[in-house]
Protein backbone atom coordinates (compact mmCIF):
# COMPACT_ATOMS: atom_id res chain seq x y z
CA UNK A 1 0.00 0.00 0.00
CA UNK A 2 2.41 2.63 -1.53
CA UNK A 3 -0.16 5.32 -1.79
CA UNK A 4 -2.82 5.76 1.23
CA UNK A 5 -6.23 7.15 0.07
CA UNK A 6 -6.59 9.61 3.55
CA UNK A 7 -9.97 10.72 4.50
CA UNK A 8 -9.77 13.51 7.05
CA UNK A 9 -12.41 14.42 9.50
CA UNK A 10 -12.74 17.76 10.57
CA UNK A 11 -11.21 20.68 8.68
CA UNK A 12 -10.40 23.02 11.89
CA UNK A 13 -7.44 24.08 13.32
CA UNK A 14 -6.03 20.72 13.86
CA UNK A 15 -7.67 18.83 10.99
CA UNK A 16 -7.67 21.20 8.16
CA UNK A 17 -4.19 22.56 9.34
CA UNK A 18 -2.51 18.64 8.80
CA UNK A 19 -4.73 17.65 6.33
CA UNK A 20 -3.44 20.80 4.16
CA UNK A 21 -0.06 20.06 4.69
CA UNK A 22 -0.63 16.91 3.63
CA UNK A 23 -2.45 17.39 0.72
CA UNK A 24 0.49 20.02 -0.48
CA UNK A 25 2.89 17.47 -0.28
CA UNK A 26 1.00 15.07 -2.25
CA UNK A 27 -0.99 12.93 -0.81
CA UNK A 28 -4.42 11.77 -1.07
CA UNK A 29 -6.39 13.54 0.80
CA UNK A 30 -10.33 13.83 1.29
CA UNK A 31 -12.14 16.02 3.78
CA UNK A 32 -15.21 15.20 5.31
CA UNK A 33 -17.17 18.27 6.42
CA UNK A 34 -20.48 19.63 6.86
CA UNK A 35 -22.25 20.83 4.32
CA UNK A 36 -21.49 24.76 5.79
CA UNK A 37 -17.93 24.27 5.92
CA UNK A 38 -18.06 22.68 3.02
CA UNK A 39 -19.93 25.49 1.13
CA UNK A 40 -17.13 27.84 2.30
CA UNK A 41 -14.10 25.81 1.47
CA UNK A 42 -15.47 25.62 -1.92
CA UNK A 43 -16.29 29.41 -1.88
CA UNK A 44 -12.88 29.90 -0.64
CA UNK A 45 -10.28 27.28 -0.23
CA UNK A 46 -8.56 25.93 2.34
CA UNK A 47 -6.14 28.71 3.98
CA UNK A 48 -3.72 28.25 5.80
CA UNK A 49 -1.92 31.97 7.20
CA UNK A 50 0.40 33.40 9.75
CA UNK A 51 3.69 33.49 9.94
CA UNK A 52 4.61 35.12 7.11
CA UNK A 53 2.44 32.61 4.83
CA UNK A 54 -0.35 32.92 2.87
CA UNK A 55 -1.01 29.30 1.28
CA UNK A 56 -4.69 28.61 -1.00
CA UNK A 57 -5.36 24.74 -1.14
CA UNK A 58 -8.64 23.43 -3.17
CA UNK A 59 -8.83 20.12 -1.29
CA UNK A 60 -11.43 16.84 -2.43
CA UNK A 61 -14.29 16.98 -0.11
CA UNK A 62 -16.87 15.10 0.58
CA UNK A 63 -19.78 15.88 2.70
CA UNK A 64 -21.27 14.22 6.02
CA UNK A 65 -23.69 11.17 4.84
CA UNK A 66 -22.63 11.02 1.46
CA UNK A 67 -19.80 8.69 2.15
CA UNK A 68 -19.75 5.80 -0.39
CA UNK A 69 -16.18 4.33 -0.31
CA UNK A 70 -13.79 3.19 2.34
CA UNK A 71 -10.49 4.81 2.90
CA UNK A 72 -7.12 3.59 4.10
CA UNK A 73 -6.53 6.29 6.76
CA UNK A 74 -9.33 7.91 9.38
CA UNK A 75 -7.55 11.04 10.25
CA UNK A 76 -9.83 12.19 12.89
CA UNK A 77 -9.69 15.83 14.70
CA UNK A 78 -12.39 16.78 16.10
CA UNK A 79 -13.90 18.68 19.53
CA UNK A 80 -15.01 15.40 21.78
CA UNK A 81 -17.96 16.92 22.15
CA UNK A 82 -18.63 15.84 18.15
CA UNK A 83 -16.70 12.62 18.51
CA UNK A 84 -20.10 10.83 18.31
CA UNK A 85 -21.66 12.45 15.34
CA UNK A 86 -18.41 12.14 14.00
CA UNK A 87 -17.79 8.70 14.20
CA UNK A 88 -21.59 7.87 12.98
CA UNK A 89 -20.48 10.19 9.90
CA UNK A 90 -17.28 8.43 8.80
CA UNK A 91 -18.39 4.71 9.92
CA UNK A 92 -18.97 4.23 6.16
CA UNK A 93 -15.41 4.84 5.66
CA UNK A 94 -13.91 2.72 7.69
CA UNK A 95 -12.80 -0.76 5.91
CA UNK A 96 -11.39 -4.14 7.12
CA UNK A 97 -8.04 -2.74 6.66
CA UNK A 98 -8.83 0.87 7.89
CA UNK A 99 -6.95 2.23 10.00
CA UNK A 100 -8.32 5.06 12.34
CA UNK A 101 -5.83 7.62 13.91
CA UNK A 102 -7.64 9.99 15.97
CA UNK A 103 -5.88 13.30 17.68
CA UNK A 104 -7.99 14.48 20.68
CA UNK A 105 -7.31 14.96 24.17
CA UNK A 106 -7.19 12.83 27.04
CA UNK A 107 -8.35 9.10 26.13
CA UNK A 108 -12.00 8.44 26.28
CA UNK A 109 -12.33 8.86 22.62
CA UNK A 110 -10.53 5.56 22.54
CA UNK A 111 -12.91 3.78 23.99
CA UNK A 112 -15.04 4.80 21.99
CA UNK A 113 -13.73 4.09 18.88
CA UNK A 114 -12.25 0.74 19.82
CA UNK A 115 -15.88 0.19 20.98
CA UNK A 116 -17.40 0.84 17.56
CA UNK A 117 -14.36 -0.30 15.24
CA UNK A 118 -12.56 -3.32 17.82
CA UNK A 119 -9.08 -2.54 19.04
CA UNK A 120 -7.04 -3.28 15.99
CA UNK A 121 -8.19 -0.54 13.74
CA UNK A 122 -7.44 2.67 15.98
CA UNK A 123 -3.66 3.82 16.68
CA UNK A 124 -2.94 6.54 19.17
CA UNK A 125 -1.72 10.19 18.16
CA UNK A 126 -0.50 13.16 19.64
CA UNK A 127 -0.86 15.99 17.65
CA UNK A 128 0.78 19.60 18.65
CA UNK A 129 -0.04 22.93 16.73
CA UNK A 130 -0.35 26.45 17.17
CA UNK A 131 -3.46 27.55 14.86
CA UNK A 132 -7.00 28.71 15.32
CA UNK A 133 -10.00 29.46 13.16
CA UNK A 134 -10.38 32.96 11.61
CA UNK A 135 -14.01 34.56 11.24
CA UNK A 136 -13.16 34.37 7.56
CA UNK A 137 -12.59 30.60 7.74
CA UNK A 138 -9.17 30.48 7.33
CA UNK A 139 -6.70 28.66 9.40
CA UNK A 140 -4.20 31.02 10.77
CA UNK A 141 -0.72 29.65 12.47
CA UNK A 142 -0.45 31.61 16.00
CA UNK A 143 3.05 29.91 16.70
CA UNK A 144 5.47 26.96 14.94
CA UNK A 145 4.45 24.14 16.28
CA UNK A 146 3.54 21.51 14.52
CA UNK A 147 4.02 17.64 15.05
CA UNK A 148 2.21 14.37 15.12
CA UNK A 149 3.41 11.59 16.94
CA UNK A 150 1.55 8.23 16.62
CA UNK A 151 1.53 4.68 17.76
CA UNK A 152 0.09 1.43 18.10
CA UNK A 153 -1.67 0.37 20.88
CA UNK A 154 -1.98 -3.25 19.97
CA UNK A 155 0.85 -5.93 20.52
CA UNK A 156 2.03 -6.94 17.39
CA UNK A 157 1.23 -3.51 15.79
CA UNK A 158 -0.62 -3.38 12.31
CA UNK A 159 1.13 -4.67 9.75
CA UNK A 160 -0.01 -1.31 7.42
CA UNK A 161 1.65 0.73 10.20
CA UNK A 162 4.54 1.00 8.45
CA UNK A 163 2.15 2.95 5.59
CA UNK A 164 1.05 5.41 7.26
CA UNK A 165 4.45 6.22 8.48
CA UNK A 166 5.27 6.73 5.20
CA UNK A 167 2.55 8.85 4.56
CA UNK A 168 3.05 11.39 7.43
CA UNK A 169 6.74 11.96 7.10
CA UNK A 170 8.14 14.42 4.93
CA UNK A 171 4.80 16.50 4.41
CA UNK A 172 5.82 19.56 6.03
CA UNK A 173 5.59 19.24 9.99
CA UNK A 174 7.53 16.81 12.33
CA UNK A 175 6.28 13.44 12.60
CA UNK A 176 7.31 10.51 14.63
CA UNK A 177 6.21 6.73 14.80
CA UNK A 178 6.32 6.54 18.72
CA UNK A 179 6.63 3.05 20.15
CA UNK A 180 4.97 4.24 23.68
CA UNK A 181 2.47 6.32 22.13
CA UNK A 182 -0.28 5.80 24.92
CA UNK A 183 2.43 7.21 27.38
CA UNK A 184 2.96 10.28 25.21
CA UNK A 185 -0.82 11.06 24.98
CA UNK A 186 -1.05 10.83 29.08
CA UNK A 187 1.67 13.20 28.76
CA UNK A 188 -0.12 15.44 26.44
CA UNK A 189 -3.29 14.80 29.20
CA UNK A 190 -1.13 16.17 32.26
CA UNK A 191 0.40 19.46 30.36
CA UNK A 192 -3.24 20.51 29.08
CA UNK A 193 -5.21 19.77 32.07
CA UNK A 194 -2.42 21.26 33.98
CA UNK A 195 -2.31 24.79 32.40
CA UNK A 196 -6.31 24.38 31.51
CA UNK A 197 -6.88 24.21 35.51
CA UNK A 198 -4.87 26.95 36.05
CA UNK A 199 -6.25 29.17 33.88
CA UNK A 200 -9.65 28.41 34.76
CA UNK A 201 -9.31 28.30 38.93
CA UNK A 202 -7.97 31.35 38.53
CA UNK A 203 -9.76 33.19 35.80
CA UNK A 204 -6.45 34.18 34.82
CA UNK A 205 -3.46 33.88 32.14
CA UNK A 206 -0.85 31.67 33.84
CA UNK A 207 1.31 35.08 33.89
CA UNK A 208 -1.57 36.65 35.88
CA UNK A 209 -1.67 33.62 38.21
CA UNK A 210 2.34 33.54 38.96
CA UNK A 211 2.28 37.25 39.06
CA UNK A 212 0.79 37.18 42.68
CA UNK A 213 1.81 35.65 46.05
CA UNK A 214 1.23 32.28 45.61
CA UNK A 215 0.17 31.56 42.24
CA UNK A 216 3.31 29.64 41.42
CA UNK A 217 2.58 27.48 44.47
CA UNK A 218 -0.79 26.80 43.24
CA UNK A 219 0.66 25.91 39.56
CA UNK A 220 3.30 23.39 40.39
CA UNK A 221 0.44 21.94 42.57
CA UNK A 222 -1.86 21.57 39.72
CA UNK A 223 1.02 19.78 37.98
CA UNK A 224 1.38 17.61 40.58
CA UNK A 225 -1.60 16.06 40.93
CA UNK A 226 -2.38 15.61 37.36
CA UNK A 227 0.99 14.16 37.07
CA UNK A 228 -0.10 11.82 40.07
CA UNK A 229 -2.63 10.33 38.11
CA UNK A 230 -0.61 8.93 35.04
CA UNK A 231 1.81 7.53 37.50
CA UNK A 232 -0.59 5.34 39.37
CA UNK A 233 -2.17 4.42 35.69
CA UNK A 234 1.24 3.10 34.73
CA UNK A 235 2.51 6.29 32.79
CA UNK A 236 4.98 8.45 34.60
CA UNK A 237 5.46 11.55 32.93
CA UNK A 238 9.47 11.42 32.10
CA UNK A 239 11.24 13.78 34.62
CA UNK A 240 12.31 16.39 31.31
CA UNK A 241 8.66 16.17 30.32
CA UNK A 242 6.75 16.80 33.52
CA UNK A 243 9.71 19.24 34.24
CA UNK A 244 8.92 21.70 30.85
CA UNK A 245 5.27 21.42 31.86
CA UNK A 246 6.17 23.07 35.17
CA UNK A 247 7.98 25.59 33.37
CA UNK A 248 4.87 26.51 31.11
CA UNK A 249 2.74 26.83 33.91
CA UNK A 250 4.98 29.25 35.99
CA UNK A 251 6.35 31.14 33.38
CA UNK A 252 5.25 35.05 33.47
CA UNK A 253 5.10 34.88 29.74
CA UNK A 254 3.00 32.45 29.21
CA UNK A 255 -0.86 32.82 28.44
CA UNK A 256 -4.20 31.32 28.12
CA UNK A 257 -5.17 27.78 27.07
CA UNK A 258 -7.30 26.99 24.35
CA UNK A 259 -9.72 25.75 26.95
CA UNK A 260 -9.75 28.63 28.78
CA UNK A 261 -10.13 31.23 25.92
CA UNK A 262 -13.09 28.72 24.92
CA UNK A 263 -14.30 29.38 28.95
CA UNK A 264 -14.13 33.53 28.98
CA UNK A 265 -16.04 33.05 25.51
CA UNK A 266 -19.23 31.23 27.15
CA UNK A 267 -18.42 28.17 24.46
CA UNK A 268 -18.57 24.92 24.92
CA UNK A 269 -15.34 23.58 26.46
CA UNK A 270 -13.95 19.90 26.52
CA UNK A 271 -14.50 19.82 30.78
CA UNK A 272 -15.44 15.71 30.71
CA UNK A 273 -12.84 15.12 27.70
CA UNK A 274 -9.73 16.45 30.09
CA UNK A 275 -11.02 16.32 33.73
CA UNK A 276 -14.00 14.28 34.04
CA UNK A 277 -12.32 11.75 32.92
CA UNK A 278 -9.14 12.30 34.54
CA UNK A 279 -10.72 12.69 37.90
CA UNK A 280 -12.70 9.27 37.72
CA UNK A 281 -9.68 7.50 36.76
CA UNK A 282 -8.24 9.13 39.69
CA UNK A 283 -10.95 7.91 42.05
CA UNK A 284 -10.47 4.41 40.36
CA UNK A 285 -6.81 4.58 41.20
CA UNK A 286 -7.28 5.61 44.51
CA UNK A 287 -5.71 9.47 43.93
CA UNK A 288 -6.46 12.12 45.48
CA UNK A 289 -6.57 15.37 43.10
CA UNK A 290 -8.66 18.29 45.37
CA UNK A 291 -7.63 21.30 42.66
CA UNK A 292 -9.00 19.17 39.47
CA UNK A 293 -12.13 17.72 41.07
CA UNK A 294 -12.96 21.39 41.86
CA UNK A 295 -12.18 22.55 37.69
CA UNK A 296 -14.00 19.93 36.72
CA UNK A 297 -17.29 20.67 38.92
CA UNK A 298 -16.15 24.66 37.91
CA UNK A 299 -16.63 23.66 34.24
CA UNK A 300 -19.49 21.42 34.82
CA UNK A 301 -21.56 24.42 35.92
CA UNK A 302 -20.70 26.15 33.36
CA UNK A 303 -21.70 23.63 30.57
CA UNK A 304 -24.60 23.59 32.25
CA UNK A 305 -25.15 27.64 32.52
CA UNK A 306 -24.27 27.49 28.82
CA UNK A 307 -26.84 24.81 27.89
Amino acid sequence: MNDLRILVVGAGATGGYFGGRLLQAGRDVTFLVRPGRAKLLRERGLRITGLGEDTLLEPALVETGSLDETYDLVLLAVKANGLASAIDDFAAAVGPETLILPFLNGLAHIDALEARFGKAAVLGGVAKVQTTIDDDGAIRRLGPLQSLAYGARTDPPPARLADVDAALRDAGFAAALDERITGAMWAKWVFIAAIGAVNSLMRGTTGDVVAVPGGVEFSEAVVAEAAAVAEAAGYPVSAAELEGTRRIVTDPGTGGSSLYRDLLGGHPVEGEQIFGDLTARARELGVRVPLLDLVTLQLRVHQHRIG
